[in-house]
């Protein structure tokens, strides 16, 4: 049997092996999926080579250690510098992103032009360089300008909160950590209750939960999504990749979703 994993913190409430064991199970691949708890970044190939893994997904805050951990880095996880999806071959260790194009997959039912990503995480860099690289052009928003260094060398407008003036956005992203355990927003409310009066759409990466963020989204009368979609379509690529591209892809899709839904 092959062993699969996500690693993260916190991880206890991910539904990840939910999701990927009914698939496993339907379509009679032999591989079991399950979740740990990692806590210190610079652990995680360790954990990973002594535990026998094949595969793993990565989720925060480890995905920047897990880029710079990797042998090999393929696709656009190169150019965002974070990785959700490690799979051993060949006695090394190959790295994706599957993030990005999940993220972008799971809006694209949305009808919207200007976007507002809040966070400066390994999420946001790489749903912010995936959607430049489809022709739009993202603002980002986070606490500290520390943070937003990485962005402005990719040439995208940053501002911190002292710097932000609320603009008109049509989708707001939230991919920072607030609302996953602690009931708070990824912003001041003073500066996100303009920003969602005038939008169209909020999306959060958070799924299974309605955050603070979607709570506020509602009352302003916003169409609203958590991140189940989203982990659904990275899971669907993940899958793949762990599985060598054996099944067809709406198979996947469909087991995949059955697996979210049972939980």
């Amino acid at each position: 049997m092959k062993l699969y994993a996500i690693f993260g913190n916190p991880v206890a409430h991910s539904i990840s092996p939910s999701m990927h064991n009914y698939a496993f199970e339907k379509l009679g691949f032999d591989g079991c999926y399950t979740k740990i708890l990692i806590e210190r970044g610079e652990e995680l190939r360790e954990r990973f080579l002594s535990l026998g893994l094949e595969g793993v997904n990565i989720t925060v805050p480890h995905k920047e250690h897990a880029f710079l951990q990797a042998d090999e880095v393929l696709g656009i996880a190169k150019t965002i510098g974070a990785v959700n999806t490690w799979k051993r071959k060949d006695g090394k260790i190959y790295a994706y992103n599957t993030d990005a194009p999940g993220f972008y997959e799971s809006v694209r039912e949305f009808d919207f032009d200007s976007i507002l990503i809040i966070g400066a995480g390994g999420t946001a860099k790489a749903i912010a360089l995936y959607f430049k690289e489809q022709g739009y052009d993202p603002h980002i928003l986070n606490r500290s300008a520390k943070r937003l260094h990485y962005f402005r060398q990719k040439g995208f407008h940053c501002f911190s909160w002292e710097e932000f003036e609320p603009s008109r956005y049509d989708l707001v992203i939230n991919t920072t950590s607030a609302g996953l355990i602690e009931e708070t927003l990824p912003a001041p409310k003073e500066l996100l209750e303009p920003i969602m009066e005038r939008a169209k759409y909020a999306v959060d990466v958070i799924y299974n939960k309605m955050t603070p963020f979607l709570q506020l989204a509602r009352q302003k009368g916003l169409i609203y999504k958590d991140g189940t979609d989203m982990l659904l379509f990275q899971g669907v690529l993940a899958f793949e990749i762990f599985t060598d591209f054996a099944f067809e892809r709406k198979d996947v899709v469909f087991y995949l979703r059955q697996g979210l839904e049972v939980v």
